[in-house]
């Protein structure tokens, strides 16, 4: 599974110890502690930090996994989710700004490259904070909710105009990470991937150990790592590991989706293969 990595550098990730305040939601809730590499950029560095302090975003999150998890049997769609992708969408916009593609801040409003690593990872943040609401249409309520916390977390870090281009820029990204999104920006681009990248088995855990056997839940948890590298070919390769051939239908079917139309797609390549000898055993016996 590709994790976070820590602040100061691209690399493994260790969670923030929990704040020890008894009120404090983070106190009794570690995952939502933000572990994101900030490295020179003092505006992302902040940003973090006052959404490691945002309690009010981080019950969005728990109620996300309220209605994902516990009402509909779905995978995680709070707190670890949104963490995960937002690591894999920095490092992803970080590579291909690095192989000179350009933001979209940065192509219409003048504005730099790490301007465009805060909209990466607020949008990513963000994406999915309208399951709260329902899973149908939960990127439109997804903009809804997103659009009054944005302008608050970004309020002192940006003044007008450039605050209402940064929120825009989120809101962009959100929309366009839904399965018939057509993102317009790189920003846009790396969150709609990324979100696809979030695939490892850990994701699949709670449908399928609570017995959910159907193609979401057995290929999900087919998969056992995703590596993402600089590529030979490309300026991004992304590596999976499968346990089994399952695992196929999650690139077939839900990655290159997200892949297709998302912009970035001409600088990706994707590997798979089995690891170890043999298949691993996911269902014994399915019936209808």
């Amino acid at each position: 599974m590709v994790e976070d990595a820590g602040r100061g550098e691209e690399g493994s990730v260790e969670v923030s110890p929990a704040l020890t305040q008894d009120h404090d939601v983070s106190a009794r809730d570690p995952a939502v502690i933000l572990n994101i590499p900030s490295r020179h950029n003092a505006t992302l560095h902040a940003l973090v930090d006052l959404v490691n302090a945002d309690i009010g975003l981080h019950a969005l999150w728990r109620c996300a996994n309220v209605n994902a998890v516990d009402r509909l049997g779905m995978s995680d769609h709070g707190p670890v989710h949104v963490r995960i992708v937002a690591n894999i969408a920095l490092r992803l916009f970080r590579m291909l700004t690095g192989a000179q593609y350009e933001a979209g801040v940065v192509r219409n409003h003048g504005l730099s490259a790490a301007d465009g690593e805060v909209v990466v990872v607020l949008a990513s943040l963000l994406h999915d904070v309208g399951m709260a609401v329902h899973r149908d249409d939960h990127e439109r309520f997804s903009l809804i909710l997103a659009e009054p916390k944005a302008r608050h977390l970004l309020a002192g870090l940006y003044a007008e105009p450039d605050l209402t281009v940064l929120v825009s820029e989120v809101l962009h990204a959100i929309i366009a990470h839904r399965s018939d999104g057509h993102p317009l920006t790189l920003e846009a681009g790396v969150v709609r991937v990324a979100d696809a990248l979030d695939m490892a088995k850990g994701r699949s855990r709670i449908p399928f150990e609570a017995g959910q056997v159907n193609i979401h839940s057995v290929s999900a948890a087919a998969i056992d790592r995703v590596a993402i590298e600089r590529g030979d070919r490309k300026p991004v390769r992304i590596s999976i590991e499968m346990s089994n051939s399952a695992g196929i239908f999650q690139l077939d079917e839900l990655l290159k989706e997200k892949l297709r139309g998302s912009g970035i797609e001409e600088a990706i390549e994707v590997t798979a293969q089995l690891s170890g000898e043999s298949e691993r055993s996911l269902v014994q016996v399915f019936r209808i």
